[in-house]
């Protein structure tokens, strides 16, 4: 039924237009406006349509987006992006990150942040 459907994601966010600046000026990504909301437009022609909720929003407790990124470029991804003011998530246990918040366990090499709004976001190296 939906085989040739143009599906796409989204999220909230508390603030359009700083989800704009950080995906777009931050993050580097191609974005444009959709009814006074954002679209984030992907590599491979993917799109992500974030909308505000304002006072409204919760933030996902979970990831949300995930940046694959080549193996062994993670470290250099890390540092530009905390270069950028973004900040790492640091966890312990199963899931333990290193010093830059990286995790190197079973499963993919990733490092996990948040945007503005508290959504969770990761960059990861792809298998």
């Amino acid at each position: 039924m939906f085989k040739d459907a143009k599906a796409f994601s989204s999220f909230s966010v508390d603030d359009v237009e700083s989800a704009r600046q950080f995906y777009g000026e931050t993050l580097g990504l191609n974005t444009s406006e959709a009814e006074r909301q954002l679209v984030l437009n992907l590599a491979g022609g993917g799109t992500v349509f974030v909308y505000g909720k304002g006072d409204e929003h919760s933030a996902a407790s979970f990831t949300v987006l995930n940046f694959p990124i080549a193996v062994g470029s993670i470290e250099q991804a890390v540092d530009k992006l905390t270069a950028a003011g973004v900040s790492f998530e640091h966890y312990e246990g199963e899931l333990a990150t290193d010093e830059k918040g990286i995790f190197h366990g079973e499963g993919p090499t990733i490092a996990w942040f948040k945007d503005p709004a508290g959504n969770f976001l990761s960059v990861m190296e792809e298998k």
